[in-house]
């Protein structure tokens, strides 16, 4: 992934981040062909080996990553015009990247409706715009603070303070879940 990526081949990705020693992989939306192998493997967890030719647009690799972001996108409420992240958007960025529209009809929404999180001085949390990259945990965890994790399971599944308290009771002040955000779950209240 960073090989590529120093290199100025992108590979869409939602989860992965160059500081954590060990990937994440959760997204699914990395899958490269690596000459010799059968089947794509995603680039955050394949290690470049000398000699390695790497095929980033090939055709299994892309239908792998595009049926995962439109499985993403099946249970992601798309209201671009509305949304603060407009235009800085990774999903915005991947999907052009794939050739893929927003609005895919290929599968049927199920949209969640959780109440958006105010309760912060500094930002708004909307839960149904997350999609489970992990990032803002990630970052939480590396301030030592621990105060947000993923809870529950399945369809259910979220990113949530202990015992589901309001960020703006549980949080405090570093705001740096918000900056790692790619999409529009977590904004500052001025973007809003």
């Amino acid at each position: 992934m960073w090989a590529a990526l120093d290199n100025d081949v992108y590979i869409p990705h939602l989860c992965a981040i160059r500081e954590r020693s060990e990937s994440f992989a959760a997204c699914r939306l990395c899958f490269v062909e690596v000459e010799g192998k059968d089947t794509p493997v995603t680039a955050c967890t394949e290690e470049v080996q000398k000699g390695m030719v790497i095929n980033s647009r090939g055709p299994k690799a892309l239908k792998l990553a595009r049926t995962a972001l439109e499985l993403m996108l099946a249970s992601h409420p798309v209201d671009c015009t509305h949304c603060a992240k407009n235009g800085s958007c990774e999903l915005q960025k991947i999907a052009k990247h794939l050739g893929v529209k927003l609005n895919t009809k290929r599968f049927r929404k199920i949209l969640p409706d959780l109440p958006l999180d105010t309760s912060s001085p500094y930002f708004v949390y909307d839960p149904n715009k997350c999609v489970l990259c992990g990032k803002c945990v990630w970052i939480c965890e590396q301030k030592g603070k621990r105060v947000i994790s993923f809870a529950r399971r399945g369809f259910e599944r979220m990113v949530t303070t202990f015992g589901d308290e309001p960020w703006g009771e549980s949080c405090g002040d570093c705001r740096e879940c918000v900056t790692a955000c790619p999409v529009g779950a977590l904004v500052f209240k001025s973007e809003s």
